[in-house]
Order: C-alpha cells, then sequence, then structure tokens
C-alpha cells in the first residue's frame, strides 16, 4: 500500500478485537509511513499483554521503533502502571540501546523514584533490569 492512505482507510485495518491475527498481518506489509499514523492506536493492544494479538503488535512497533518512542513516553508519564511494565517488556527492552537512551530519564525515574502503584506492579524492577542492560 502507497503511504497515501487516508486516516478512515488506515483505521479500518486496525485490528477490531483481540483475536483479530489477520489485521495484524496486514499491518505487517503496508508503508512504514502508513504504519506510524497508526502507532498511538495500535500502542493501546499493549494495555493487556494477554489479548492473543498484543504480542505481534509489540513486533510491529518494534519495527518503527524511532517513531513509537514518544508513544511509550506517554504511556510511562501516565497513570496506567500496568500498560507502563507491558510497554517496557516488551518494547524498550527490545529496543536497541542507542533507541533506549532517549527513554532514559522516564527509566531512571521509575526504577529510582517510583509512585506507589509502579511499585505495586514491579514496574520499577523491570525499568531498573533495562537500565542495566
Amino acid at each position: 500500500m502507497k503511504g497515501s492512505e487516508n486516516m478512515s482507510d488506515l483505521y479500518n485495518l486496525l485490528p477490531r478485537d483481540k483475536h483479530d491475527f489477520e489485521r495484524v498481518d496486514v499491518l505487517k506489509y503496508i508503508d512504514k509511513e502508513d504504519l506510524i499514523k497508526l502507532i498511538p492506536k495500535l500502542i493501546e493492544w499493549l494495555q493487556d499483554i494477554n489479548w492473543p494479538i498484543a504480542m505481534d503488535v509489540s513486533k510491529l512497533l518494534l519495527t518503527v521503533p524511532v517513531e513509537t518512542i514518544p508513544f511509550i513516553r506517554n504511556v510511562l508519564a501516565g497513570d496506567d502502571d500496568i500498560w507502563k511494565e507491558w510497554c517496557l517488556r516488551y518494547i524498550v527492552k527490545d529496543l536497541p540501546t542507542e533507541l533506549r537512551e532517549n527513554l532514559k530519564e522516564d527509566l531512571e525515574r521509575i526504577a529510582y523514584r517510583p509512585t506507589k502503584g509502579e511499585e505495586l506492579e514491579e514496574v520499577h524492577i523491570t525499568a531498573q533490569e533495562i537500565l542495566k542492560k
């Protein structure tokens, strides 16, 4: 697909439910520019890593890592601590070292000054592991 799809056409490519592997597979072949436009919606599938398509979506997002980082940063600044955990464990951990550097401040804050929720969900431990990599 060319990088000129309009947003409603692109949104039709998004998974419709947690078992929609067919649409996730289609997304593997769309133009990178179009995939980048879908990052804000795709990252939502990482809110629960137990959803069947979540792992495939995380791998898809790793194909556009630079463009995914700002959305990861938004999640890390939010209140959904388990979402933070899944983003760290299934995206940030697998980023190349030079790209993880872009998240260093966020990782250090979570690792060494976690919120109560981050402590409860052990997000700080995952952040510490990533910083040691």
